[in-house]
């Protein structure tokens, strides 16, 4: 049984816009570490010894957000920021965003999958270079001397379906390999209507390795939304080291053992969000994903790692559920899609914990959305140290609690092979009459602090109601 734990939030700056991104790095030519928040609508700040300061400001190159039928909720933006290794020597450092102007009619309209109705299970993505949604573009930025960030090169351009399921906190590097880490969601909608996640071939629904210190200088890359409409010098920067992606909160790394352990989180449709562990693995290179002539080639690489989505939510078969008509407290559950359930059941990587959106067990909490997964080795707050600290975008009551409130929660690996429980962190703060929704979670480079993206409205267009935190003891 895991131990009860309670933590303080220190605020570090209040009345910002929506955090999607909270990391800390040295500064080039700097002595002291500082918190680099990026926010959705594309301000990147520094906080640097108590002083708040604009590192970068894109917003002209962000997609006008709000703009969709959601009333002002948006999963665009500014999704994405990592810095190299070497930043401090080089001043590399790379962004994920949606690119203004983009915005698109969209690939389909409302769609909800009808298991009695084969035309809704197996849909393609057809017109592609006019029903999409969006584009979003991953790029390299150089940190100069003289202060000033510019543009050195973009690295994908990226053609999405639907407005939402695009990541966030999307670029990482992998401290094992030293190559960027992009994770992409399943392009949205809901139920990845067109099955890109297990496609090989789609960049939607993958995580991928990129070799950023192969120099490729190819001007603008093309608009692509499969690997074989890459040109190959792309092609050889990039390999795929996951698929059965639905959508992504970041990855986080731990060392344990002299091994690099990854850990992702797999945001749920209707019942479950999952974590999921894995240290060994084998990618496989895009060129031969490109030039492969059979569909399923990752048969050939025993170790590839399938998270199972969307055949598999978290540890549960994929389920559309539908209200029981002579008993409004309950509802029926049918398996959404049982060809790819039973296609995916061997190969899919077990998660290591899970959590419900309908839990009846006491001390546990109904979750909506995961929105961060980081590992904790610092000592101030020993009942985490080693554990897997996540957040849940706000907690699902019946009737709705108003105002909102995020949730933290944590884990620790039990059994390596088994589902392991989780306890929920209490949080001693006072919302006041303000919602809280977690937006997103962060670590210092060492992992030794923690810290939390919250806002107080669901909805991007709803500005400065940011806050960001330091999780304290």
């Amino acid at each position: 049984m895991l131990d009860k734990v309670s933590v303080r939030l220190r605020p570090l700056v209040t009345q910002i816009n929506l955090p999607t991104v909270i990391k800390t790095t040295f500064l080039p030519g700097d002595w002291i570490e500082s918190v680099i928040i990026a926010t959705q609508v594309g301000e990147i700040f520094y906080i640097r010894d108590g002083i708040f300061g604009t590192f970068l400001d894109i917003r002209q190159r962000i997609l006008d957000l709000g703009s969709s039928a959601a009333g002002g909720y948006d999963e665009r933006g500014l999704l994405g920021l990592a810095f190299h290794p070497d930043f401090y020597y080089n001043g590399l450092f790379y962004l994920h965003y949606t690119i203004a102007g983009s915005q698109g009619p969209g690939a389909l309209p409302r769609y909800r999958p009808n298991p009695c109705d084969l035309s809704t299970l197996n849909l393609q993505w057809t017109n592609r270079e006019t029903q999409y949604d969006h584009i979003d573009t991953v790029e390299e930025w150089v940190f100069q001397s003289s202060g000033q960030a510019l543009k050195r090169r973009t690295l994908l351009n990226l053609r999405r379906p639907f407005m939402n399921h695009n990541g966030v906190n999307t670029l990482n590097f992998s401290p094992d390999t030293g190559r960027l880490i992009l994770t992409t969601g399943d392009g949205g909608s809901a139920y990845d209507p067109f099955n890109l996640s297990q496609d090989i071939m789609e960049i939607a629904g993958k995580i991928i390795a990129i070799d950023v210190n192969k120099d490729v200088m190819i001007g603008e890359p093309p608009v692509a939304s499969r690997f074989d409409e890459l040109p190959p010098p792309l092609q050889d920067m990039l390999t795929v080291v996951a698929k059965g992606v639905r959508n992504i909160p970041g990855i986080s790394f731990q060392i344990l053992y002299d091994r690099y352990v990854k850990y992702v989180g797999n945001v749920g449709q209707d019942l479950v969000e999952a974590i999921f562990l894995f240290d060994d693995y084998v990618p496989i290179p895009v060129r031969r994903i490109a030039q492969a002539t059979e569909p399923n080639i990752e048969l050939d690489y025993i170790g590839f790692i399938n998270l199972g989505w969307r055949g598999w939510e978290g540890d549960l078969p994929t389920a559309i559920i539908r209200n029981c008509p002579n008993n409004e407290t309950l509802n029926e559950k049918i398996i959404a899609f049982y060809e790819d359930t039973i296609r995916t059941a061997t190969k899919k990587l077990p998660p290591i914990t899970c959590y419900f959106h309908h839990d009846p067990r006491p001390d546990k909490f109904e979750g909506t959305a995961l929105t961060g997964v980081q590992v904790y080795m610092g000592n101030l707050i020993p009942e985490l140290t080693y554990g897997i600290v996540f957040t849940d975008f706000a907690r699902r009551e019946e009737p709705r609690q108003a105002p909102a409130r995020g949730v933290l929660a944590y884990t620790k690996i039990q059994e390596y092979r088994k589902l392991n429980d989780y306890s929920i962190i209490e949080v001693d703060h006072d919302f006041g009459l303000q919602s809280a929704f977690y937006t997103c979670l962060g670590s210092s480079h060492d992992q030794t602090k923690l810290y939390l993206g919250v806002y107080g409205s669901m909805n991007v267009t709803d500005f400065n109601q940011g806050t960001v935190f330091e999780i304290i003891p």
